[in-house]
């Protein structure tokens, strides 16, 4: 069972859940830290080395939960370019080639390996899409993709895996490639999730920013902190919310509070 409710407060914790994160204030090394940054991507790789195509499913809910690739059309049939920014194995690229026969896409991601899945996978087609490898926060779009030329970025679970200080670099990147008046549509954790409660002591890099176990880092996104960041890279905010979801399971009598930030950036 899922219950799922959407709206701008973010998800109030029960009194152990605060007493839990109160008491963890120890953050990890500077060195530590460092040296996360400089293997972020050596991360990424091995993540999909041990996890192949396997770890996250395919994600049929794109379009369900983003009317606007459909929306976005001023004409049934019209072709639209999108640009899918951290494709990973193409888990959310592939449902969308399959139910949308108009679209072409661009597509990249930080790990190489995680590319070369893509390129691997049966539904691969260079007609269809283009697939390469790269860093948003430093290598240019605009060697892969002409400026103002993409009707629709999707940003899904990607900006979390970056460190905040950096997080300006890929909406500034990804500007220069979007069309004016086209959008940019997110979806990624919120704050409070049951991710972040799940952290063991030892895992906090800074404030709402942790590392797994494996060395990816993952941050929780509050709606204010979401806005400023794409509104100071000239954005304009067309929708920003939390989307609240309980999983509830009977057997185990458990339930999951989930918690993402879902919205929508417009570039002039």
């Amino acid at each position: 069972d899922a219950f799922q409710k959407k709206g701008h407060s973010a998800r109030v914790l029960s009194p152990e859940e605060a007493e839990k994160l109160a008491k963890d204030q120890v953050l990890v090394s500077e060195f530590k830290q460092l040296k996360l940054e400089k293997e972020a991507q050596k991360n990424w790789d091995l993540f999909y080395k041990r996890n192949s195509t396997n770890f996250f499913k395919d994600r049929h809910w794109t379009t369900r939960e983003f009317q606007e690739l459909k929306a976005c059309r001023e004409f049934t049939d019209q072709k639209l370019t999108i640009l899918e920014a951290g494709c990973g194995v193409g888990n959310c690229l592939f449902p969308l080639l399959e139910e949308d026969m108009n679209i072409f896409a661009y597509a990249c991601d930080f790990s190489p390996r995680a590319v070369e899945y893509v390129k691997k996978n049966a539904l691969y087609s260079t007609e269809r899409c283009k697939v390469f490898q790269c860093d948003l926060t430093k290598d240019d779009l605009l060697d892969n993709i002409p400026a103002d030329s993409v009707d629709v970025v999707t940003l899904i679970f990607v900006l979390s895996a970056i460190h905040p200080d950096k997080m300006h670099l890929v909406l500034r990147n990804i500007y220069k490639v979007l069309k004016p008046g086209k959008c940019v549509l997110f979806r990624d954790y919120g704050l409070y999730d049951h991710a972040m409660l799940r952290f063991k002591s030892g895992s906090k890099l800074g404030e709402n920013f942790y590392v797994r176990q494996d060395g990816t880092r993952s941050y929780f996104f509050t709606e204010e902190f979401l806005s400023q960041l794409f509104k100071a890279e000239g954005y304009e905010q067309v929708v920003n919310e939390y989307v609240q979801r309980e999983t509830v399971n009977r057997k185990e009598d458990l339930c999951v509070p989930r918690v993402f930030l879902q919205s929508k950036f417009q570039k002039p």
